[in-house]
């Protein structure tokens, strides 16, 4: 099986208690765990059909990095049930389960570690919407349409249908990048922007790298040979996100 293109990458400051959180909550199954190169842990942690790579401290790792929490959308089979999982776990209601006009039911919470996680019942013959899958990272930038393009031009990202107001601020919208995706909206109220940690895997890095510089992002390393197999170079976008581009 093809790798994950996009796979989430947040940052905690205790990952084992996130991981476990994940595991109550959500069924979530630790399949790696590592000191990473900057003395943190490393860890592969899957969720249904979905991969998330997770990693920073914890109480056995002495690892002094910055905490980079994110946004997901996921699908259960009941939104009420593991809304009240993720409660009783020490989780922090952003909204109480409710149905929606799109026709799922769904419930916010924030866990421990600061992670948002928009939980969703797909009221059909199955639980999630057509072709998604289990989790999908999710942007709120102040601005969504400068990261659309970027997404766009840079990674060849193809937008799959957009909610807008009038006067064009997005409400939601969900880009294809290989046979990943991630959502996107305009911040408001409380869901405010959440730059996140990608690794996204392309036919050619350079070229991938030079254009990502080309529509304006910013260096972080220029692509090099890795002694674990991987071709990779990393670039940060004008929104904070940053995108760990790697080849097999």
């Amino acid at each position: 099986m093809d790798p994950q293109t996009v796979t989430a990458y947040p940052v905690v400051h205790d990952v084992p208690a996130l991981n476990a959180f994940l595991g109550r909550v959500f069924g979530a199954t630790e399949k790696l765990r590592t000191i990473g190169s900057a003395g943190g842990y490393h860890t592969e942690v899957q969720i249904g059909d979905s991969v998330l790579m997770i990693g920073g401290g914890g109480p056995d790792v002495a690892w002094k990095g910055d905490a980079r929490p994110m946004a997901f959308h996921i699908y259960v089979p009941d939104t009420d049930a593991t809304y009240q999982r993720a409660l009783d776990g020490g989780g922090e209601s952003l909204q109480a389960p409710a149905d929606q006009d799109w026709g799922e039911r769904t419930a916010n919470v924030k866990d421990p570690s600061g992670n948002y996680w928009y939980i969703a019942t797909f009221k059909g013959e199955n639980y999630f919407s057509d072709g998604a899958p289990t989790v999908q990272p999710f942007l709120q930038p102040l601005r969504s349409e400068p990261v659309i393009a970027f997404l766009t031009s840079a990674f060849g990202a193809i937008e799959l249908g957009r909610a807008a107001t009038p006067d064009g601020i997005i409400l939601h919208t969900t880009l294809k990048i290989g046979n990943s995706a991630i959502e996107l909206f305009d911040a408001h109220d409380i869901y405010q922007p959440m730059p996140g940690m990608f690794l996204l895997y392309v036919a050619d890095v350079d070229a991938v790298y030079g254009r990502a510089l080309e529509c304006g992002a910013e260096s972080i390393s220029a692509p090099a040979d890795q002694p674990f197999g991987d071709r990779t170079g990393s670039v940060k976008d004008a929104a904070g996100n940053t995108w760990y581009i790697a080849q097999r």
